[in-house]
């Protein structure tokens, strides 16, 4: 921890925010292990909050002082051909530093907060006050009687699991299976559900978070460290398979035996950049002609990608980041009503001083944290 200058307006349609709360989240990992080859020192973590309007930019006409808002963690303009098109994460102007990524993928992307100078250099939500550039567009106002922490993940995990279920295809009498249990396995799989799903499974190995499944999401779980995936996702499906198959680990997945190995010692020397453990048990558990949505954090490039498994068995394959400009309103009104729940991933709430002792807890999964969540000012 570190005390750092407080942000000023930047631009005519920035707002300041005083954080009332901001959440670690899986994809900050990636940044503290090295994955992430274009942080710097002195960068301020988070990018998933909720606070108040404390100064608003000339040109700012829809949020004003003294307003509780939540904000996205992809920054849009709202103007441009994606942003039009409801593809905020993909936007052409919310990242003033798109060469890394236009290099990296072919295309650049919008810009996060503090996920690396790759997608802007944006000072992150760890801290007493934020910068929101294109708030009009990027900052909602949370409904009364919505909680500061249920609307926190309003922010990032909601929105991204909804992502993931809506681009899938998910139709109703679909059977949904979910790998991953953290904040966006399971909003996903809710999202899954009130998509029409008939049977969602979330797919994990810690048995805390299963539980947080079949009680707060109301989906099926799946113990990966007692049952053999596949076989059982044949069982439960009549032998098919998943007719959709999201994917919400990421590039740091967990598993076992010799390819899991052979991930592990390839990334930490650098030769690949991502361990696909789930992504690959995705494309052999779908069925055939089945959906498959890549919504975990993926950053470069795969080795042993089971190309011939997608292409035999008629896959569409579909990923993105998440497009929560189109979908926070929604989801906020949702939480309002109570079809969704998301307080229950707050597992902890600490001070912000104790930001540290918050991100070894997230990541060694200790105490049975799901999400740390940081308090800044208490």
């Amino acid at each position: 921890m570190e005390t750092v200058d407080d942000p000023t307006i930047l631009n005519d349609h920035d707002v300041i925010l005083q954080v009332h709360l901001s959440t670690t989240c899986g994809s900050d990992l990636h940044l503290l292990g090295g994955y992430v080859p274009t942080m710097r020192a002195g960068d301020v973590l988070g990018h998933e909050f909720m606070g108040e309007v404390v100064a608003v930019g000339s040109a700012v006409r829809e949020r004003h002082v003294g307003e509780r808002v939540v904000v996205c963690s992809f920054i849009a303009c709202g103007r441009c051909w994606y942003c039009k098109r409801g593809l905020t994460s993909l936007c052409d102007n919310g990242n003033p530093n798109p060469g890394l990524t236009e290099t990296m993928w072919g295309s650049p992307i919008g810009g996060c907060f503090a996920y690396s100078h790759a997608l802007g250099g944006f000072a992150g939500s760890h801290a007493e006050y934020v910068r929101v550039p294109y708030a009009d567009q990027g900052a909602f106002p949370v409904p009364d009687g919505v909680s500061d922490t249920a609307a926190l993940f309003a922010s990032d995990a909601a929105p991204t699991g909804w992502t993931g279920a809506d681009m899938a295809g998910i139709e109703p009498g679909d059977t949904v299976a979910v790998w991953g249990a953290g904040g966006v396995g399971q909003m996903a799989a809710r999202a899954a559900m009130l998509l029409g799903a008939e049977q969602v499974i979330v797919i994990d190995s810690l048995p805390e978070r299963l539980r947080q499944v079949r009680e707060h999401i109301g989906a099926e779980s799946l113990d990966s460290t007692t049952e053999n995936v596949l076989v059982e996702l044949k069982e439960r499906t009549g032998g098919r398979g998943p007719d959709v198959c999201i994917e919400a680990v990421g590039m740091e997945a967990h598993g076992s035996g010799a390819q899991y190995l052979y991930d592990q010692v390839k990334q930490q020397l650098r030769l690949q950049t991502d361990r696909p453990t789930a992504l690959r048990e995705a494309v052999y558990a779908c069925r055939k002609g089945g959906s498959l949505f890549t919504l975990g954090v993926f950053g470069g490039l795969v080795d042993k990608f089971p190309l011939g498994a997608l292409m035999n068995k008629g896959l569409t394959v579909r990923g993105a980041q998440q497009h929560g400009h189109r979908y926070i309103p929604m989801i906020l009104d949702r939480i309002a009503a109570g079809e969704i729940s998301t307080e229950h991933l707050a597992t902890h709430v600490l001070p912000l001083d104790q930001g540290p002792h918050g991100y070894e807890m997230f990541k060694n999964k200790e105490d049975g944290c799901v999400r740390a969540v940081f308090r800044p000012g208490s």
